[in-house]
C-alpha cells in the first residue's frame, strides 16, 4: 500500500474528528446521542423505551384508590436507514507526494462531503416533525416582513415563547437559522448594544444568543422550495436523537489502475422524539 502505516481505525476517528468540527444539525446540543448504541452497518436499530402518559387523580381521605391502570409500552424502534460512502484515487505517479499532508487533506475533504449530506438530511428530519401549532407561518404562507427593522430578532422571541409554552427547558436551547437571517439579527441594537459580547461579535461576527437561544448560521437551512421559504429551526437537544458511524473504511488497489484508493461508509440516522421540543418560522427572505 503506496499510503504508508494505513490504519483504518484511525483513518475512522479522524473522519469523525472532522464531522464533529462542521457539524450543525448534527452537533452535541442540537441533537442527541443518547440511543447511539452499537452501530455497525446501515439497517442497524436501537430500541427506544418510554411509557404512555400515567393519570393522576385527586385523592380523598378514607376512600379506595382506583385500580392500578397498566402501563402503555409507547417505545419504538431508532432504525439506521442512511449510509453514504466515499472513493478516491492516488495514482502511482505521485507517489512522492503521498505524506501525512495529503491524507490529512483527503480526510477532510471526504469528512466534509458526508457531514453536508448528513446535516442536510438531519434538518429535513426535523423540520418534517416540528407540530402546526409550533410553527409562525406555513409552507404556502410564509412570513414576508423579515425585512422591517427588528423583525427577525421578534421572531426568535416569539419562538422562544413556543418553547416556554411547551414547557422546554430554558437551558440549551438553539436556532438554527440563515446567512441572512443573521445579517438583519447583526443590525438590530437589542442584540448588538455596547457591551463586550457584542463588541466581539461586530469584529469577529462570532454568532450570539438571542432570549435565550443559542443562533447558528449555517447554509443547511430547509427551504420548502428552491430558493424561498425557509424553515428556520429552534428547540432543545432534547428533541431529536442522531446515531451515526463511519462503519468501514478499506484501503485497496484499484484493478485496472496503478494506484491506491481508499472507500469508506458512513452510516447514520435520526429520529425527533420529542417534537414539542421543537418551533419553526417560515419564512421568505428579506
Amino acid at each position: 500500500m503506496a499510503i504508508n502505516n494505513f490504519i483504518p481505525q484511525i483513518w475512522a476517528r479522524m473522519i469523525l474528528t472532522e464531522l464533529l468540527k462542521e457539524q450543525v444539525y448534527t452537533q452535541a446540543g442540537v441533537v442527541n446521542r443518547d440511543y447511539e448504541g452499537e452501530i455497525a452497518d446501515q439497517g442497524n436499530s436501537v430500541k427506544i423505551n418510554s411509557i404512555g402518559s400515567i393519570t393522576v387523580s385527586t385523592y380523598s381521605k378514607n376512600t379506595d384508590l382506583a385500580t392500578p391502570e397498566t402501563l402503555n409500552d409507547a417505545g419504538t424502534n431508532f432504525v439506521i436507514s442512511q449510509a453514504d460512502s466515499f472513493n478516491f484515487y492516488v495514482d502511482d505517479i505521485d507517489r512522492v507526494q503521498q505524506t501525512p499532508k495529503l491524507m490529512n487533506e483527503a480526510t477532510s475533504k471526504a469528512a466534509y462531503a458526508i457531514k453536508d449530506k448528513a446535516d442536510i438530511y438531519v434538518a429535513g428530519v426535523m423540520a418534517a416533525a416540528v407540530p402546526v401549532g409550533n410553527t409562525l407561518g406555513a409552507v404556502g404562507s410564509p412570513k414576508t416582513d423579515l425585512g422591517t427593522a427588528g423583525n427577525a430578532y421578534d421572531y426568535l422571541v416569539a419562538l422562544g415563547v413556543l418553547l416556554d409554552e411547551a414547557n422546554v427547558p430554558s437551558n440549551g436551547r438553539f436556532a438554527a437559522v440563515p446567512p441572512w437571517f443573521y445579517a438583519l439579527l447583526k443590525k438590530d441594537t437589542r442584540w448588538t448594544h455596547s457591551t463586550p459580547m457584542a463588541d466581539q461579535l461586530l469584529r469577529t461576527g462570532v454568532v450570539g444568543d438571542v432570549d435565550g437561544l443559542s443562533v447558528l448560521k449555517t447554509n443547511n437551512v430547509p427551504k420548502a422550495t428552491a430558493t424561498t421559504e425557509f424553515k428556520i429551526i429552534a428547540g432543545h437537544g432534547m428533541a431529536t436523537t442522531y446515531a451515526d458511524q463511519v462503519a468501514q473504511v478499506i484501503p485497496y488497489r484499484p484493478e485496472k489502475r496503478f494506484g491506491d484508493a481508499v472507500k469508506g461508509l458512513h452510516v447514520y440516522d435520526a429520529m425527533v422524539v420529542r417534537p414539542q421540543a421543537l418551533a419553526m418560522l417560515i419564512a421568505n427572505r428579506a
